[in-house]
């Protein structure tokens, strides 16, 4: 049995995802994601509201600043994404409580203005 299956799941967290297939300006590949999807879905469901990190990239208003790793980069909220555990390749870690802050506050301006 595949070892994520087994592994909860909570707000915060940063898995490698498989985000392919894609189309047209999605962002592709193989890639870490932060779980933004509440605790409360991420318990009872086998799916999870992600949103990639990225090196590159411009500093939108909807792209959140963050450290990841030691690398530096954007939490990509215009590229919010519902996968299925399946996609979920493994565990890398946690995001900052302050970045996480920071990209929920910007999901609800976005979503709830």
């Amino acid at each position: 049995m595949d070892v994520v299956s087994e592994v909860s799941v909570c707000r915060g967290d940063v898995f490698l995802v498989a985000l392919n297939p894609t189309r047209g300006q999605e962002i592709r590949k193989t890639r870490p994601c932060v779980i933004v999807s509440p605790d409360e879905l991420n318990a009872h469901l086998s799916t999870f509201i992600v949103a990639p990190l990225t090196t590159g990239g411009h500093p939108y208003p909807f792209r959140v600043a963050c450290s990841f790793q030691g690398k530096a980069g954007f939490i990509v909220l215009d590229q919010l994404r519902t996968v299925d555990r399946e996609r979920l390749v493994k565990r890398l870690g946690r995001l900052e409580e302050k970045a996480l802050d920071q990209a929920l506050a910007v999901l609800q301006a976005m979503f709830a203005p």
